[in-house]
């Protein structure tokens, strides 16, 4: 877990950055559209490396339990990711506590991100490549980082559901964000939840790509 922070950080903060650079870009003059090619091109280096790295450390243990890393459309996991879909407005009420608790500092620069600037500019294309971003590369490294590595790693030493706490919780400090963290947590245990019961990456990747399209909807109202 370490190795995959310190991977994410270097990647998106350093190494792509570099290279764009050399190559005589800077994100800042991008349009809309270059910057979110820019984003979803750092996202799938950031997952490339972190799940090389995984696929690296794991070497020595496989061969892997047939039932790590297990993604198939078998099973009756849809119910329980309808009824992940039903907690989005709680979540979405954890939030706005989550605001009320630890408020946005009034000296704090506001800042408005990429994402906010092409949709106010309406450019469907920046938009559809921050889709891409959202609901696709983010839940499948996420997922396949927090859920099928860390939580089944974590109950060889806790409990199932003490292990899908802490893997909720670090799922939610991995965010680098103190305003989002109640609905971090509470999103990593649904999603958590719907893996324990299903042993299957798919369920939990859907539940994120459908929660991470639902912010995105209601970003762009």
């Amino acid at each position: 877990m370490l190795l995959w922070i310190a991977s994410f950080w270097l990647v998106g903060s350093w190494i792509v950055p570099f290279l764009a650079y050399t190559a005589g870009f800077r994100k800042e003059t991008l349009s809309y559209r270059g910057q979110a090619l820019y984003s979803l091109l750092t996202d799938v280096a950031e997952g490339v490396v972190g799940i090389a790295i995984l696929h690296r450390c794991l070497e020595k243990f496989k061969p892997l339990s047939s039932d790590w890393f297990k993604f198939e459309l078998k099973g009756k996991w849809q119910f329980d990711v309808g009824l992940g879909c039903l907690m989005f407005p709680l979540i979405n009420h954890l939030s706005q506590m989550n605001l009320n608790l630890w408020p946005v500092l009034q000296y704090a620069p506001v800042t408005v991100s990429s994402v906010e600037q092409s949709i106010v500019a309406r450019d469907p294309v920046a938009m559809a490549l921050y889709a891409v971003v959202v609901t696709v590369c983010a839940p499948i490294w996420e997922e396949i980082v927090f859920r099928g590595f860390l939580l089944p790693s974590l109950t060889r030493y806790m409990p199932v559901w003490s292990a899908v706490l802490v893997s909720s919780v670090a799922f939610a400090f991995a965010h680098f964000n103190i305003q989002r963290m109640l609905p971090l947590v509470f999103l990593g245990l649904v999603m958590g939840a719907i893996f324990v019961r299903s042993r299957n990456l798919l369920p939990s990747m859907l539940l994120h790509s459908l929660w991470n399209a639902f912010v995105f909807l209601d970003l762009m109202k």
